[in-house]
């Protein structure tokens, strides 16, 4: 479980420090109640879900793009080119 990336999506917004990457390092800033460790353990799945959808949407689009520069005859190395992309 990655407590510090549970709190960044989920908790958008509260003001905590981490000490390490265990819950007993969480100090918690914001005026609202501190989740505890269970609760960020019950989220952690969703939040890896999304990491992992976000990351194939990013796939996705990048194939999409590739598949569109090869419908109008070009290659990708062609547009890393004159973009100065590297390959």
């Amino acid at each position: 479980m990655n407590i510090a990336t549970i709190l960044s999506r989920r908790y958008a917004g509260s003001l905590w420090t981490l000490n390490g990457d265990d819950y007993v390092g969480l100090t918690w800033l914001s005026d609202t109640a501190k989740p505890t460790e269970a609760a960020l353990a019950k989220v952690w799945a969703s939040v890896q879900a999304e990491i992992a959808a976000e990351q194939q949407a990013r796939v996705d689009v990048k194939d999409s793009a590739i598949g569109k520069l090869k419908a109008l005859g070009l290659t990708v190395e062609e547009v890393q080119v004159a973009f100065g992309l590297s390959a």
